[in-house]
């Protein structure tokens, strides 16, 4: 661990390494061999007559991307031994992605709690605000992630949206969403559901709270814009908004406000509540 990130993994196609990296990422990644900053499967350093076969694994840390800086802090919940539970602001990714690297709730709290092992349970939009629960330890990592996956944490969102008088609510949606690489939207198509969300009207000038019954990308977001009432602030649904990285003034409307769950390691139960303002 560097400055609260990992090194990068890279599977070879077989042959002189120095070449390989030279060829596919260019002179840094050479420079990075020929000091030696790059190192194999069992921990020995590259260097410029270093040949491996298909298939091997080198690590090196990538260069961070400039980013632009998220300004708003990361409130954290609770903390113990196991976990961290922290108030993710709207804007910061989860984990590192893409162009943000730095600029996401695990390396940003790394950093700031000194915790090189933390590891997020589950995922939030980058748009999406509220409670984000991570481990703090390698050891306890499955056990809360196994939580998550098998969808025995209970979620509850609160969203901002238009009201439509002829829309019938509470009501349960449910639709195949899939998300393919490359896009920017996920997609509903036909066949047998994967996504559920109950949907209930709280308040009469558009609160909304969303009860997700699983976890696919964007689902919320996409069950919303499914129904004529796209969240307040989407720039991906109905229709894809360009939005300048900087612009921090338009924040999606939405917000994890609360998780529950049995914890997988003591037996008691847990409920975290965010401390932000409604959406």
């Amino acid at each position: 661990m560097r400055d609260g990130l990992g090194p990068a993994r890279v599977r070879l196609r077989g042959g002189p390494v120095l070449a390989e990296l030279d060829a596919r990422f260019g002179p840094r990644a050479r420079a990075k061999v020929l000091a030696g900053e790059v190192v194999d499967a069992d921990g020995a350093v590259v260097d410029e007559a270093t040949a491996l076969p298909a298939g091997s694994v080198v690590y090196l840390y990538r260069e961070l991307p400039d980013e632009v800086p998220v300004p708003f802090d990361i409130p954290v919940l609770y903390r113990d031994a196991d976990i961290v539970v922290a108030d993710k602001p709207h804007f910061l990714a989860t984990m590192p992605r893409g162009r943000h690297v730095a600029q996401t709730a695990l390396v940003r709290l790394r950093r700031e709690l000194g915790l090189p092992e933390l590891s997020p349970a589950h995922r939030l939009d980058r748009l999406t605000a509220g409670v984000l629960l991570f481990t703090a330890r390698r050891e306890a990592r499955g056990a809360y992630q196994t939580l998550f996956a098998r969808g025995l944490v209970a979620k509850t969102y609160l969203a901002r949206a238009a009201v439509d008088p002829a829309l019938v609510l509470p009501r349960v949606v449910r639709s195949r969403i899939v998300k393919r690489r490359g896009r920017l939207q996920a997609v509903c198509e036909p066949g047998a559901p994967n996504a559920e969300t109950l949907v209930e009207l709280v308040a009469p000038h558009g609160l909304y709270r969303l009860t997700p019954r699983t976890g696919r990308t964007h689902q919320l977001r996409v069950h919303m814009a499914s129904l004529g009432v796209p969240i307040e602030g989407d720039p991906l649904y109905p229709n894809v908004i360009d939005v300048p990285a900087d612009d921090f003034g338009a924040p999606l409307r939405l917000l994890a406000r609360r998780i529950a769950f049995t914890d997988p390691l003591t037996g008691v139960h847990r409920e975290f509540v965010s401390r932000r303002p409604g959406p």
